[in-house]
């Protein structure tokens, strides 16, 4: 801490109007803090003038040269200079700030562009001329006619020359340029119908780093095409389409499987109203939809939209528009966890297609030996093996009485009429039961391939999801404590925790105010015996300040269920008979999420049989 000054009496500070350039400076640190907040300004104004089809052009990670041609409607001559002047915009009167459709409405991108770099325009309306104006270091020049079509292009060059102690904090070439293309595929994915075409020219050389035409169709298919485009086949091949409404707030989009997870949150994108954004209440909901489907260390995958009345969310909280701030966040939450968990039980018992491509991907074919041949296991039996081998030849003995000897079996499974109905079995989703390996692995034929079960996983998913549905039809059973307990907190902290009193006692736990700033826990979950109730409401509290909303207890109540369902399933080991085999494969169709167990594993794994005969070389 810096010594008071002894003179201070003496001076007194002068307040002065700063200039222009310093004021539109003092903005480019805000709105500009890298080459990608440029270019995302830029890009956003372009969709903002109906622009189908942008260009941006990059060069050394967007220090020396951010270009963007947009073929939108254009500014006329007198619009130019106009648009260089601080709060000018054309997308807001100024009257209404809540009431915005825009991606743009400060007016603050391109004079703060301008104060920090060498800012050039050309723009030309359909029926007007094309004109040309520059500023450089805050310096503006007069407009001059310039030749091009109707449209944009906005050529930043030199960013921050004006301002060199910012271009120490910028990173490499490398990761700028990466940045840009997420703030690219972002936008991309906003507006499934525009063209965007990402080139880097750095070197005197041209190579277009992402691309992605205009899609044609209604808004679900474009989008899901989009999608492909940007995140991968994997995903659009595991993505459930999502469309739910409630109160005015409509949700739409797509949300991954669960067995499509991740190892971080890099597939989780956002829209409130087209616009890209980051809200810790948005990111809570997307994780508590598949709060029992994923262990911690996995994240889901998703691409969601929002749209709702402009004056019902605030996008004027940060000059980034990054973040926003709803009327009513506890209704978008719900209905981002209500529309997930609904598309995830309607997909009933599918699982990834990526779990069957990384079953194949580890099939590999035995190296070759030393010597350069080949050696196949039967070239080189195990001596167990051999004599298994001798016994089965042996007259009178038959595969029945060798069971003991192996840790897999097959077994015909004949129906009330007595004979195998092998047809109509394998035409279900998971096939007929053939075979148990190893005292846990079910082995299923279906018309197209064959279809490998974890049989305890599996069951441990079938027996967790009728407990909840249960519980939920039951309630959660309250223990109620014989000496209330009294925990003194601050007063924001107890206004909090009370303002969602109501939802915590569908839970169990009962809270009632006790005078000044203390609260008494009345009741608590049966289900998990004896609690140190100050903790639990101090995790709760965190919760709620880090992501509005908590599912603290309902956690707890998951994983007590998890671990009753865990220890009431088939245990491995256990021989099940062929019509049990079947059975549980029913079941599995028939019940909600029952693709993954309780901590976002598979529980099936299906391999198509031209993949099979692939791994063995009959193509």
């Amino acid at each position: 801490m810096a010594a008071p000054d002894p003179n201070i009496g003496e001076f007194r500070p002068v307040i002065r109007q700063l200039d222009d350039a310093a004021i539109n400076r003092i903005a480019a640190g805000e709105v500009v803090e890298r080459p990608a907040s440029a270019v995302k300004e830029l890009v956003e104004n372009a969709l903002d003038a109906k622009a189908t089809r942008i260009e941006i052009a990059i060069a050394d990670g967007g220090k020396t040269l951010i270009r963007v041609t947009d073929n939108g409607v254009g500014m006329t001559p007198d619009d130019l200079p106009l648009a260089l002047s601080r709060h000018a915009t054309s997308k807001i009167d100024g009257t209404d700030l809540l009431n915005i459709h825009s991606f743009g409405f400060r007016g603050e991108a391109l004079p703060s562009l301008g104060a920090v770099g060498r800012l050039t325009i050309r723009s030309r309306t359909a029926d007007g001329e094309g004109t040309e104006i520059s500023v450089h270091g805050g310096e503006q020049a007069a407009p001059k006619p310039a030749a091009l079509s109707a449209g944009t292009v906005v050529e930043l060059k030199d960013l921050f020359y004006a301002t060199p102690a910012r271009l120490k904090f910028l990173r490499t070439d490398r990761a700028e340029m990466q940045a840009i293309s997420d703030v690219i595929k972002r936008l991309a994915m906003a507006e499934p119908f525009v063209t965007f075409i990402l080139t880097d020219v750095s070197g005197g050389q041209s190579r277009t780093t992402f691309r992605a035409d205009g899609e044609t169709g209604d808004m679900f298919d474009a989008l899901h095409a989009r999608l492909r485009q940007v995140l991968g086949k994997d995903f659009a091949d595991n993505a459930l389409a999502i469309d739910a409404e409630r109160e005015g707030v409509h949700l739409t989009g797509y949300a991954a499987l669960p067995t499509y997870s991740r190892g971080s949150s890099v597939q989780q994108f956002l829209f409130v109203n087209g616009r890209p954004v980051r809200d810790k209440v948005l990111y809570g909901a997307l994780r508590g939809a598949y709060m029992d489907t994923l262990s911690r260390d996995r994240h889901p995958a998703a691409c969601l939209f929002i749209d709702l009345e402009p004056t019902r969310v605030d996008v004027n909280v940060h000059p980034a528009k990054s973040e926003v701030r709803f009327r009513d966040p506890g209704t978008v939450r719900g209905l981002i966890v209500s529309g997930i968990r609904h598309v995830l039980a309607e997909a009933g018992h599918r699982a990834s297609t990526t779990v069957a491509s990384a079953t194949l991907g580890a099939m590999r074919p035995e190296p070759d030996s030393a010597a350069g041949a080949r050696v196949y296991q039967m070239d080189r039996p195990s001596p167990s093996a051999r004599g298994a081998a001798y016994q089965y030849q042996a007259p009178d003995i038959g595969f029945a009485e060798m069971a003991p000897d192996y840790s897999g079996r097959v077994e015909v499974v004949d129906t009330a009429g007595g004979q195998p109905d092998e047809t109509s079995a394998e035409a279900k989703p998971l096939g007929a039961a053939r075979a148990q390996v190893h005292e846990n692995y079910i082995i299923a034929q279906t018309e197209t391939g064959i279809v490998i079960v974890d049989g305890h996983a599996a069951h441990e998913r079938l027996v967790y999801e009728k407990l909840k549905t249960q519980m939920a039809e039951n309630g959660v059973a309250a223990q109620a404590l014989l000496i209330p307990e009294i925990i003194e907190m601050s007063d924001g902290d107890a206004a909090q925790l009370l303002g969602v009193a109501d939802e915590l006692s569908r839970f169990g736990l009962t809270i009632e105010p006790f005078g000044g700033n203390a609260i008494a826990v009345r009741e608590t979950p049966a289900l998990l015996g004896e609690v140190n109730a100050e903790a639990m409401l101090r995790d709760i509290l965190d919760e709620l300040s880090d992501q509005g909303s908590s599912t603290l207890v309902q956690e707890k109540l998951d994983a007590i269920l998890s671990r009753v369902a865990c220890h009431g399933s088939i245990r491995t080991g256990r021989w099940m008979r062929g019509e049990e085999m079947n059975a549980l494969l029913r079941e599995m169709e028939a019940t909600p999420r029952s693709g993954q167990c309780n901590h976002g594993r598979p529980t099936y794994v299906e391999l198509q049989l031209s993949d099979i005969e692939r791994l063995f070389g009959r193509t």
